[in-house]
């Protein structure tokens, strides 16, 4: 059993962990510094051994960083002290490139990560990228880890903030128009409750179209499309407000804002 220590107790650390307790394959400690009962509440819900912060870095083969980004220089210096060169960490700090974490610990292998929210439902899309030192064995391991919570790419460093512009902060812009098709359900007669189902039904069974139909979602829309029917109407009206630009300004402001993160934290 591999044993595990998650830095920080975050909504991401907690939806990795929660989708790792059916994997039952980790030993999985994590420290707080901020929220005790936050801990207490996690090792009632999952199992998970509450740690001091250096009981975590000594006891683990594994660290998977999941503090704010200003803080991991501050955390990093302290892990130093603990740390062996065979520990694998794993980092998934948005803007905190591999030149900044091998600084702090330039004997260990480092892996950046990029999952998202749905790892707790075992659907994370997870980018990952690789430092100078890292093993086969280490790239076992971190696919272990994220292919337990969902699926995982391997990419290029350069590729990290695009994919962060799609699937690290994808689930969001999932869920706004989800609450928009909401608003426009209770808009047109229907109670709060039943727009609401009918919206969370509805993404749910587009998205399984998508991944079970083995058709690209352009094929998908046009085979749901009639000539001059209702839902032509509807796309009718996104494509003449300019939805396909909008989302791709969307995204592009988010890779801009991840660039900006790494040239704060680089100085």
């Amino acid at each position: 059993m591999k044993k595990i220590s998650f830095i920080g107790a975050g909504n991401m650390a907690e939806a990795i962990i929660k989708g790792l307790t059916g994997a039952g394959s980790y030993e999985i400690r994590v420290t707080n510094r901020s929220n005790q009962a936050k801990l207490a509440q996690m090792k009632e819900d999952y199992g998970i051994i509450p740690a001091s912060f250096m009981e975590a870095v000594k006891d683990s083969e594994i660290i998977l960083l999941a503090v704010k980004p200003k803080d991991v220089g501050e955390v990093l210096a302290q892990a130093r002290e603990g740390m062996k060169s065979n520990q694998l960490l794993i980092s998934v700090a948005a803007g905190i490139p591999l030149v900044l974490l091998e600084k702090h610990l330039p004997h260990c292998p480092i892996i950046r990560a990029m999952p998202n929210t749905s790892s707790a439902v075992l659907h994370s899309m997870t980018g990952l990228v690789k430092g100078q030192s890292v093993t086969e064995e280490n790239q076992r391991d971190v696919e272990a880890i994220f292919g337990a919570v969902g699926k995982y790419i391997w990419i290029t460093e350069e590729q990290m903030n695009p994919l962060i512009a799609m699937s690290g902060s994808g689930p969001a812009y999932f869920y706004l128009f989800t609450e928009a098709l909401v608003k426009a359900g209770v808009d047109m007669g229907f109670s709060q409750e039943a727009a609401e189902n009918l919206a969370k039904e509805t993404l749910m069974g587009a998205a399984k179209m998508l991944a079970q139909s083995g058709k690209s979602p352009g094929e998908l829309r046009v085979a749901v499309t009639s000539p001059k029917g209702t839902t032509q109407e509807a796309l009718n009206v996104f494509l003449e407000k300019g939805l396909e630009e909008l989302v791709a300004q969307a995204a592009k402001a988010c890779k801009h804002r991840a660039q900006a993160m790494e040239r704060e934290y680089l100085g």
